[in-house]
């Protein structure tokens, strides 16, 4: 029994600790957060109210009920909650229907569902890099891609930011 219990407690570790799975951690409902945070890896807003900057290596989620006032940086941003306040996504932004943005976007790619709100300037190239996080590495540089997903799909050319 002793034995199964410090597995089950060393689960994602390798020798002497040393963790070889992606760290992630959830804000739930019952969690407030104000000031700062930056983490390795990838961080859920499950229903919290936040405050404050945002900074992670890896995704961030604002899912459905979160209202975050904040400076957001992440790998891939995905927005179902309310988010006020500038997002920089080092890959794609996505908006869900459901979702509501106030602020600036630094985006490589962009994705916003039907019914989604987005009030901001936007920002779109591969050279989207953040201001406290790890810096990402250098890639090749693709072509900036705007998708709209919904009934009335228009194709926008991004202009250029200058």
């Amino acid at each position: 029994m002793a034995d199964e219990e410090n597995q089950h407690e060393n689960r994602g570790r390798g020798k002497r600790g040393e963790s070889n799975s992606h760290n992630s951690i959830t804000l739930g409902p019952k969690d407030r957060l104000v000031g700062s945070l930056t983490f390795e890896g990838d961080l859920t807003v499950a229903g919290s109210n936040v405050e404050g900057e945002l900074h992670a290596t890896g995704d961030v989620a604002v899912e459905n009920g979160s209202n975050v006032k904040a400076v957001i940086e992440g790998n891939n941003v995905s927005v179902q909650g309310a988010v006020t306040g500038n997002v920089t996504a080092r890959g794609r932004l996505s908006l869900s229907g459901s979702g509501t943005l106030h602020g600036d976007v630094r985006v490589s790619k962009l994705t916003v569902e039907d019914g989604a709100t987005l009030n901001g300037n936007v920002s779109m190239g591969q050279s989207v890099g953040g201001g406290k996080g790890p810096a990402a590495e250098p890639a090749a540089e693709p072509e900036p891609e705007l998708s709209a997903v919904g009934e009335h799909q228009e194709e926008h050319q991004p202009e250029p930011v200058g």
